[in-house]
């Protein structure tokens, strides 16, 4: 029961009393992110205004300070150039706003941007730009895309200063980019046997396609590095590593080279892509070797973490290959950067919670129509480990995330926050340096789901009754998925001082 002995009830209004009604009261609380469940509390009338008058005093002197805080001057520069603001564009948006990227303007030159000048302000400003969906007050990242409160405030000024160039000869020269990657030049490239035909039905479509790999020797691939060629339909690709041992495959060229993913045994389709060895025996599969997801950045470990052995013969499946609905036909040519690398020292390990993963979803995910639900997933591992990345993953559905361990002293460690989802960013997040989690520490994740007309990413009006499917199923755009994904290394002494930015 809710009690404060410092405050009492008064005598209120008509206004106020509609304030203190239940629902008002949690509708305040829900729009600020405070986790209270009211219907738990057993509220007499004076209890609910007092709780009401302590949350608006509360409010009225957050907002005044935030005000305040806004209308402090961060900058002492009151006519920036160019030469100031290119360093925040080359930093925070050139890296996807260049030739055969995801964004649908370029900013490599001063001509690119000055053009560009009111939507960037309009993006910067309000916070859509440069995404970066991770609660930064909660977790660090490396390579977080947040602009500083000087940095916004430097390009106000010079929006409204007439986007002035400055002197030509202090401007810096834009990064050089490799086309068609992040790491750089590749040290070889696999391509599609043949385009893969999409067709524009309106529908989600998942295939199986093979790229075969013929090297010269046995190497250690540091990393494949998925390009997608059609970046707005590219949902999501898992990929895995077969290497033949030598003698077992003569070659893996011939035979079909993608397929639908329609089947329940794939034995048979393995035998007519020619997966097989050449005695009909399943070669060796390396899981999970390719990924990627909408807004995803490759991650580049340091020396010695991470890679894998790939024989003279062999070949990456991607199994599979989700391709979102499109509304014409088009034909996908997408290919797989590979980036040679020394024999790993610690080979990583990746695992997820909830959809597919090692622990059960509670309650069962099942999204009611004109409902927000919060689901929740938990798992524990048998031994200390330095935790490297995670990937937290849901559809259109998905309205926040948030998971977090708890030692076995009862400490919390933060591991992640998303207070506002947006499907078109699921970065891989990358940890400046290891965290540790010791054994018997309980991994937590928590998923709230807006399936009503609200939310605008709904694909379905009315909204129904949404779920994660069986199989490839649960892959549709349309279902739903909860997973915490995350890559880690067995702890060895030492690794909470590895900077996994080098």
């Amino acid at each position: 029961m809710f009690r404060n002995k410092n405050y009492h009830a008064v005598s209120s209004s008509n206004f106020f009393a509609c304030i203190l009604q239940k629902n008002c009261i949690e509708n305040f609380v829900n729009k600020y992110h405070f986790s209270i469940q009211l219907s738990s509390l057993k509220l007499t009338r004076s209890d609910k205004f007092s709780f009401c008058l302590l949350i608006l005093i509360s409010f009225i002197f957050s907002s005044c300070q935030e005000n305040s805080n806004n209308l402090l001057q961060t900058t002492t520069n009151s006519n920036p150039t160019f030469e100031d603001i290119a360093p925040i564009i080359y930093k925070n948006c050139t890296p996807c706003h260049r030739a055969g990227e995801s964004g649908p303007i370029e900013f490599m030159t001063y001509d690119d941007v000055k053009k560009n000048v009111n939507k960037i302000k309009f993006v910067t400003q309000s916070g859509y730009m440069p995404p970066w969906p991770a609660d930064d007050s909660y977790t660090h990242f490396i390579g977080e895309r947040k602009l500083s409160k000087e940095e916004l405030e430097l390009i106000k000024i010079w929006v409204e200063n007439g986007a002035p160039k400055g002197d030509e000869s202090k401007i810096p020269s834009p990064p050089v980019f490799y086309a068609g990657s992040f790491l750089g030049k590749p040290d070889t490239v696999i391509k599609f046997l043949k385009p893969v035909p999409i067709k524009g039905n309106g529908a989600d479509h998942f295939y199986i396609v093979k790229l075969p790999l013929q090297l010269a020797k046995d190497t250690f691939v540091r990393y494949f590095e998925f390009v997608p060629n059609h970046r707005k339909l590219a949902h999501h690709i898992n990929g895995h590593l077969i290497s033949y041992d030598a003698g077992k495959k003569k070659e893996v060229v011939s035979g079909l080279t993608h397929s639908l993913d329609e089947f329940s045994d794939y034995k048979d389709l393995f035998k007519q892509m020619n997966i097989l060895n050449d005695d009909g025996s399943f070669p060796v599969l390396n899981p999970n070797t390719v990924y990627y997801l909408p807004g995803y950045m490759p991650v580049n470990y340091p020396d010695g973490i991470g890679g894998y052995k790939t024989n003279k013969t062999s070949v990456v499946l991607l199994k599979n290959i989700h391709y979102g609905p499109s509304n014409i036909d088009v034909l996908d040519s997408s290919y797989i950067n590979v980036f040679y690398g020394p024999k790993p020292k610690r080979p990583i390990i990746e695992t997820q919670l909830g959809t597919f993963g090692i622990s059960k979803i509670e309650p069962e995910l099942i999204l009611q129509p004109n409902q927000i639900q919060t689901f929740h997933t938990q798992a524990s591992l048998p031994g200390d480990i330095s935790l490297l990345s995670v990937n937290p993953h849901l559809h259109l559905l998905g309205k926040s995330f948030w998971a977090f361990a708890v030692q076995q002293n009862g400490d919390t460690i933060p591991l992640i926050k998303i207070k506002k989802w947006d499907f078109r960013w699921q970065y891989y997040y990358t940890y400046k340096n290891p965290i540790i989690i010791k054994a018997g520490t309980v991994i937590h994740a928590y998923a709230t789901f807006d399936n009503t007309d609200k939310n605008p990413f709904n694909p379905n009006h009315p909204p129904k009754v949404v779920t994660q499917g069986e199989g490839v199923r649960s892959m549709q755009t349309t279902e739903e998925m909860f997973q915490f994904i995350f890559s880690y290394l067995p702890y060895q002494p030492g690794d909470e001082k590895m900077d996994l930015s080098k």
